[in-house]
């Protein structure tokens, strides 16, 4: 898969010059990037802040890009470091916690609206899980990156990523599970 991508991006990227490379760039990850944020921070205006950054520090390191892995899986990693940044600073932890914004990790679409329905009630039992959890299910289930591809980005083994993916299923089983016996 990200062969596939890769050579995708390659093939797009070789004839554009940096500013229509970070263009595309933004168009084809934007709101990958975003959600990504998003599932880390909780909230909207810092998620567009940090993906705003992430495509900042981009360009200034296009040059130096060294094709070895895809861009996507660059601006990914780019995104997490970015929002463990945020997570650790002073003024992010000090900051009062807004609930207006469970709408952006869901894609808006025109299905039916049982469907959307129940990816809203998804998306948001996956917010609600602790982020090392969430981190993993996220990137797995919604950006599709493989076991292998997540270890190396959140640079830690992939038993870790595959314990951290057998425990966020276990607890959004017990989420669910509560859910049905109240609702």
């Amino acid at each position: 898969m990200i062969e596939k991508i890769k050579n995708n991006e390659a093939t797009v990227l070789s004839h554009l010059n940096s500013q229509e490379k970070l263009a595309w760039l933004m168009k084809e990850y934007g709101n990958d990037i975003i959600r990504i944020a998003y599932t880390y921070l909780k909230q909207e205006q810092l998620a567009e802040d940090v993906a705003q950054e992430v495509f900042i520090k981009c360009y200034e390191k296009l040059d130096t890009f060294r094709n070895e892995s895809s861009y996507k899986t660059w601006l990914i990693k780019i995104t997490v470091n970015k929002c463990k940044d945020v997570l650790r600073s002073w003024s992010y932890r000090n900051l009062l916690v807004t609930d207006f914004i469970r709408e952006n990790l869901i894609s808006y679409s025109k299905e039916p609206k049982e469907i959307d329905d129940k990816k809203e009630l998804v998306s948001s039992k996956v917010i609600e899980l602790p982020v090392k959890l969430r981190e993993v299910i996220i990137l797995y289930y919604f950006q599709e990156l493989t076991i292998e591809e997540i270890s190396e980005l959140l640079e830690v083994h992939s038993t870790t990523v595959r314990t951290r993916m057998h425990r966020g299923r276990l607890k959004l089983k017990e989420m669910f599970k509560g859910e049905s016996n109240h609702g």
